[in-house]
């Protein structure tokens, strides 16, 4: 089943017994008892880590199931589209406007007396319910068959036993599956730079982005960007899930002032060269296409004007791992980041041979 066929009316109901499991399925559960639970497997895969933590997904049903040593089962994230509608209290947490869920969490908390803080994302956390909550960009299938982006997110949750509830994102099990270390913490808010103070970076596919040459090593892009001093850096061990051992690999340097990533890859020689430039949606330089700007518009609008481009010029059309339209050839991927409840454009711009 696809994103676009999680319909309310196909999914299971499942509440939510704070700290102690949801639906089906009970925290300290192994991974057969977790099975069994949702009626056998389900399309799943799993992952073993060297320290003995399990990750078991179920794209089906829209769920990942954390384990930890032991296989006992600690955390279930539910997708937005696909995962189960998952209740506590009056509150319905999946595939909802973020602000609405916010504010009637906010509510239920103030009543039971439960604490509510901010989570990396910027979104509620409640440790009393172990509950965590996220968001993804909204979409569905065009008349055409086309994959679309609509100008906005819902809401995904992260539920966690006893044992995480107190930092869950910062515990190995949910590391595992969503490593957010070295990402910006969202302070709840997202605002957008306007049009008119953002600076203008010019684009030569496959070459250069603004001051960015494709290839440049990571001094020479921080040079490039006037000395910035990256705010996070993203990077890995091979083969992480054996050991976190050996030599660490730069995968991606933020650098917040000039509203870029820098994305690398490591040659032969050992140097990380840089492979692909993303500029943020929502603070990031205006980069044109054909004089469409690519960079913090809403992506419905975004993907007409491009798709109405590539039909007048008769050009090849592409689509972005986000399912975004773009012109073949010039080596673009469209994503959406979000914006409050609505979600903005965020262009990616990689070089010849870089894998998306």
């Amino acid at each position: 089943m696809g994103w676009w066929n999680g319909t309310p009316e196909r999914r299971e109901r499942w509440v939510l017994d704070p700290l102690v499991g949801v639906g089906p399925l009970r925290f300290g559960m192994d991974s057969g008892e977790v099975k069994a639970a949702l009626g056998g497997p389900r399309d799943g895969g799993t992952w073993v880590a060297a320290e003995g933590t399990l990750r078991a997904e179920y794209p089906g049903m829209g769920l990942n199931c954390m384990y930890a040593r032991g296989t006992s089962l600690v955390a279930v994230a539910v997708n937005a589209f696909q995962g189960p509608l998952v209740r506590v209290g009056e509150v319905e947490l999946i595939g909802r406007v973020p602000s609405e869920v916010r504010a009637e969490i906010h509510d239920l908390a103030r009543r039971e007396g439960a604490a509510v803080r901010v989570n990396w994302s910027g979104d509620p956390e409640i440790a009393a319910w172990g509950v965590s909550m996220g968001t993804e960009p909204d979409g569905e299938l065009s008349a055409e068959g086309y994959p679309v982006q609509k100008d906005r997110v819902i809401t995904s949750v992260l539920l966690v036993g006893p044992g995480l509830a107190h930092d869950p994102y910062a515990t190995t099990p949910v590391m595992h599956w969503r490593d957010v270390t070295g990402r910006g913490r969202n302070p709840g808010a997202w605002p957008v730079t306007r049009g008119a103070d953002r600076p203008y970076w010019d684009w030569v596919p496959l070459e250069r982005v603004g001051p960015l040459r494709f290839g440049m090593s990571p001094p020479q892009v921080a040079n490039a960007l006037g000395g910035e001093v990256p705010a996070g850096r993203i990077g890995d061990f091979p083969f992480w899930f054996y050991a976190r051992d050996g030599l660490w690999n730069l995968r991606e340097d933020r650098f917040e002032n000039a509203g870029v990533s820098a994305h690398y890859w490591t040659n032969p020689d050992g140097v990380p060269r840089l492979g692909a430039v993303t500029a943020y949606g929502r603070t990031g330089p205006q980069v044109l296409y054909a004089d469409i700007p690519l960079v913090g518009t809403a992506p419905s609008s975004l993907g007409a004007a491009i798709l109405q481009h590539v039909e007048d010029h008769d050009l090849g059309l592409c689509f972005s791992p986000s399912g975004a339209m773009t012109p073949s050839g010039v080596n673009l991927a469209l994503d959406a980041v979000r914006a409050g409840d609505a979600t903005v454009s965020e262009p990616t711009f990689y070089a010849e041979d870089w894998e998306m």
